[in-house]
């Protein structure tokens, strides 16, 4: 299965990054969650604005889906900044860049989305505009070639990034604060939904909520996603009610089970349990087993099984947990067995 066909995936399309752009918090009160970046940031921010200049660089890292886009918009929201948007893949020439940060104003925030993707010439332009605010422009080819250095207004520069160790270091040593966006808790999840079902004028209880949020994989976006699913399943099913029931039912239909697992979840720990003894078992192995892309296993899959203590991972190969077992309602053999 495609990942972004999976309701449970953590990336997202034009489409839902749409849908998302209605839902997301204006300010950092209305922001829900990663308490520590809030208070940290809110005194960051407001030293910025007592000194009346533009922040310092902000660098957000962390899984996909937990809010890093949000944080960024936020924090031009609160300076009370324009917000540029782009991302490393998108800054395929260092004419890209020079573009975009000419046309920044004073206090812009400049918001590079997947930064770790960008290409490292482009970097390279980037740091004395990080640093000095400036921009070195090599003008001719050869003995004849010389530097122009233009002026630039302050700016903040905002990156986000799934994958902190493909950053170089010195990129990362440029960023005056950097902040890592944990996974929520089922409490913060509820509020979260909560929030986007008054939004999109659902009426939604508490129980429900909790439903939704103990399968959401801690992720809003998929969060939102499950709850816009449920809303058109009580919408045909049972008269726009989102009761427990209903919801319970939905998620049911969708393959989602209470921890969160849909079908591919599910079936990789089957593979590992009935066809491999539960492991230890490679990666590869895993893959042409169950037909699922290496990639996908490795980056999709994997990180969710391994922080719900499904598997685990061993010199040897990854290894179906106790809990996995009883997840799927079979007999851990005695190896399995926790020790009391």
């Amino acid at each position: 299965m495609e990942d972004q066909e999976r309701l449970v995936s953590t990336n997202s399309d034009e489409a839902e990054e749409a849908f998302e752009t209605s839902l997301r918090p204006k300010s950092l009160n209305e922001f829900i969650g990663q308490s520590k970046v809030k208070e940290n940031l809110r005194i960051f921010l407001e030293a910025a604005k007592g000194r009346e200049e533009p922040c310092e660089h902000v660098l957000l890292y962390g899984p996909p889906g937990l809010g890093k886009t949000t944080l960024a918009h936020v924090i031009g929201n609160e300076m009370n900044a324009n917000i540029r948007v782009t991302s490393g893949p998108a800054l395929e020439r260092v004419g890209d860049l020079a573009a975009i940060l000419t046309n920044l104003e004073e206090g812009d925030v400049l918001f590079i989305d997947e930064i770790h993707r960008m290409n490292r010439s482009i970097e390279e332009v980037l740091y004395p505009a990080m640093e000095d605010y400036a921009l070195d422009i090599i003008i001719g080819k050869g003995p004849t070639a010389r530097t122009l250095r233009l002026d630039l207004k302050r700016f903040t520069l905002i990156g986000a990034t799934t994958k902190m160790s493909l950053l170089s270091a010195p990129l990362r040593d440029r960023f005056g604060s950097i902040y890592h966006l944990n996974f929520y808790g089922v409490d913060e999840m509820a509020s979260i939904i909560k929030r986007s079902a008054g939004i999109l004028n659902v009426a939604l209880g508490d129980e429900p909520a909790r439903i939704i949020a103990s399968r959401s994989r801690r992720t809003p976006r998929v969060g939102n996603r499950l709850l816009k699913r449920v809303r058109d399943y009580a919408q045909v099913r049972a008269d726009g009610t989102l009761s427990p029931e209903t919801v319970d039912l939905a998620l049911i239909g969708l393959e989602i089970d209470p921890r969160g697992l849909d079908e591919s979840d599910r079936r990789i720990l089957r593979a590992m349990i009935e066809k491999f003894g539960g492991g230890p078992v490679g990666l590869t192995t895993i893959a042409a087993s169950t037909a699922e892309d290496q990639s996908t296993l490795e980056e999709v899959i994997e990180p969710f099984l391994l922080q719900e203590g499904l598997i685990d991972r061993t010199p040897r190969g990854r290894v179906a947990t106790y809990l996995a077992y009883k997840h799927l309602g079979l007999e851990p053999p005695e190896r399995q067995t926790p020790l009391l």
